[in-house]
């Protein structure tokens, strides 16, 4: 009896091993290789969004964004919320058009989070109406980027400028 049960744990510890030397480890969602797949998909959404940016398309370029995504704008508060974006950005295309070159430099990613760090330049070419005036930017930016429903979006999106402060007149502070 002692030995068919040494028999029987002998034989199911072989079939247990057996089938789990049959199916492969899953891929891993982190390290170079995975962020370098990452960064191929939001490069490709880049493109798009510097597209529907310089279109003025900008309910195309909110299917990017997260519905409680943060954009923080230069000089002003946080952009905050999927339909806030879209009235800020309605609102400042209708002063002109807006070109933004999007260069990725750096992905990381890990399960459905990616971190994206970029340079980026901006131009904005006024048109008539405009209160903005004509104005060329540049910098780098950080984007946090998250898997939803099977699509990476735009979560924060952090542009920092490299240009300095505008100079002002000494006498005028004091």
């Amino acid at each position: 009896m002692k030995n068919q049960f040494v028999f029987g744990v002998s034989a199911l510890l072989t079939i247990v091993f057996a089938a789990s030397c049959e199916h492969p480890m899953p891929e891993s969602k982190s390290g170079k290789e995975y962020s370098a797949q990452i960064q191929k998909i939001i490069e490709e959404k880049n493109e798009q969004i510097q597209e529907f940016y310089a279109s003025g398309m900008i309910d195309s370029a909110a299917t990017h964004f997260a519905d409680n995504s943060i954009q923080f704008m230069p000089n002003q508060p946080a952009v905050v919320g999927i339909e806030n974006y879209k009235a800020a950005w309605k609102q400042n295309i209708q002063f002109g058009k807006w070109e933004f070159d999007l260069n990725t430099q750096e992905v990381k990613a890990s399960g459905d989070l990616a971190t994206e760090y970029g340079k980026y330049t901006m131009t904005f070419m006024p048109n008539d109406t405009s209160p903005i005036p004509a104005m060329e930017d540049k910098g780098n930016y950080m984007v946090l980027w998250e898997k939803l429903d099977g699509e990476w979006k735009v979560v924060w999106d952090a542009p920092v400028t490299e240009l300095p402060l505008p100079s002002q007149d000494m006498d005028s502070i004091e």
